[in-house]
């Protein structure tokens, strides 16, 4: 049917109660903050909530939460807002996690009437049970069942009154798929415009796909932590910048290169463009520069971290789709993650922390499961004093036999023919100092 223009009011009495909704956004960027703010207002109730997360507190899905109207989370991400794993505590929600990868891909197969597919990210994780597994290549793979829902809200720049939609920076993210996966579609704009002034090369999502078009005009309040650039320093202690230079010097020109967040940040405040490294954000952007000194979403694309960072000469745009094929495609050449633990079999566990709810994986199993080289940057010791470096995980797996180096404030590893191996010594730290805290089994090639 033609597209129709309608008011927040009209398009949130076309969601019902019960119904499973597909959100676009990444954080709260490219979120259609006002029409779930106007759905919080009404009476539905039951609704399956897909989205990569469900904002956060008071925003967007937040406000829907805090309604009582979200019965399921289905999503990659729900730490971020402390108010869902406090409702997930008290048993008044359910969540289903996915990885981030595996949430942008589904939806796009519900959306281009695939019946699923095998990736290698979560294979031998606790994600991987009891779904069905195939070793495809020599590799271990997991099926994925497609998504789809009966509605989709989603958030665009520009759209026509013929329902073309136009994404701007990183607002792209999973509102591309997911204007595909649903059978309603709404979609929150921040202009309309006559058909024919969106240039065709620039269409992202072809008015077929969309139902109703709201226009709501942004602003920096609707964007929450990511509205205007931190004021806090970026200095890093002592151990976390021998860990972040160290992990820099593993990195080789021509590259790209994925830093996770948490340590592995601080290495994209010591890249300089005269390196030729080119960092990937996996929310859907090449080319990532250093954070402005002032702005924020508005102005500026923002990384995985949701921090608004520039863009270097080159740099693109994608959807968070493309964005993880990039990752499975093994065209990363590099990922940098933290980690809680690594062993002896090149095992990496860095997502579910003991006595916390399991509610946020992120895409760091599709980072673990993808990238051509995969580098660990952590200190070499929990808060507790106790090693990270040891002989089995004890914690749930991010990806089985899967690092390549692991980078601490006292030295560096790497895997040699399936063999822990001590190659470097940091930070003035000796071999009995580092044998003292390492548990693990391991050679040494200094």
């Amino acid at each position: 049917m033609p597209v129709k223009v309608v008011t927040l009011e009209e398009a949130a009495g076309l969601v019902k109660s019960d119904q499973s909704m597909i959100v676009g956004g990444f954080g709260l960027t490219g979120y259609p903050v006002s029409l779930l703010e106007a759905l919080s207002k009404t009476d539905i109730k039951g609704i399956t909530y897909i989205s990569n997360n469900v904002g956060e507190p008071g925003y967007g899905g937040g406000m829907m939460l805090r309604a009582g109207q979200i019965k399921k989370a289905i999503g990659s991400f729900f730490t971020s807002n402390r108010e869902v794993v406090k409702a997930y505590e008290a048993g008044e929600i359910e969540v289903e996690l996915i990885p981030q990868g595996d949430l942008a891909e589904a939806i796009r197969a519900g959306g281009a009437g695939i019946g699923g597919y095998f990736t290698p990210t979560s294979a031998g994780t606790m994600l991987a049970e009891g779904k069905e597994t195939r070793v495809i290549n020599g590799k271990e793979m997991v099926f994925i069942e497609p998504i789809r829902a009966d509605v989709a809200v989603i958030r665009a720049w520009k759209g026509d009154k013929a329902g073309n939609l136009q994404y701007r920076l990183t607002e792209n993210n999973f509102n591309q798929a997911a204007a595909t996966a649903a059978d309603l579609v709404i979609a929150e704009v921040e202009e309309i415009v006559e058909v024919g002034e969106i240039d065709p090369n620039f269409v992202h999502t072809p008015g077929c796909f969309v139902d109703y078009l709201v226009e709501v005009k942004l602003t920096p309040e609707m964007l929450g932590s990511s509205a205007t650039v931190s004021p806090a320093s970026r200095e890093a202690d002592e151990d976390r910048r021998i860990i972040a230079e160290a992990a820099l010097e593993l990195l080789l020109p021509g590259q790209v290169v994925n830093l996770g967040v948490g340590i592995p940040t601080l290495i994209a405040d010591l890249i300089t463009p005269e390196m030729g490294i080119t960092l990937h954000s996996e929310n859907g952007m090449l080319g990532v520069g250093p954070a402005p000194e002032t702005g924020g979403a508005m102005d500026y694309p923002i990384n995985a971290g949701k921090v608004p960072v520039t863009a270097l000469p080159g740099a693109s745009y994608f959807d968070s789709a493309t964005s993880f094929a990039l990752i499975r495609g093994g065209h990363i050449d590099v990922s940098v993650i933290g980690g809680l633990q690594v062993d002896e079999a090149g095992n990496i566990a860095n997502w579910a922390v003991p006595g916390k709810p399991v509610l946020g994986v992120g895409g760091a199993m599709d980072l673990a499961a993808g990238a051509n080289k995969l580098i660990i940057a952590m200190t070499h010791c929990n808060k507790d004093g106790e090693a990270k470096i040891v002989p089995a995980c004890t914690l749930p797996l991010t990806a089985p036999n899967a690092v390549d180096m692991i980078v601490t404030e006292m030295a560096v590893f790497e895997f040699r023919q399936g063999k822990l191996t001590l190659i470097k010594l940091l930070g003035g730290h000796t071999q009995d100092e580092v044998r003292a805290k390492t548990t693990a089994d391991y050679e040494v090639a200094l």
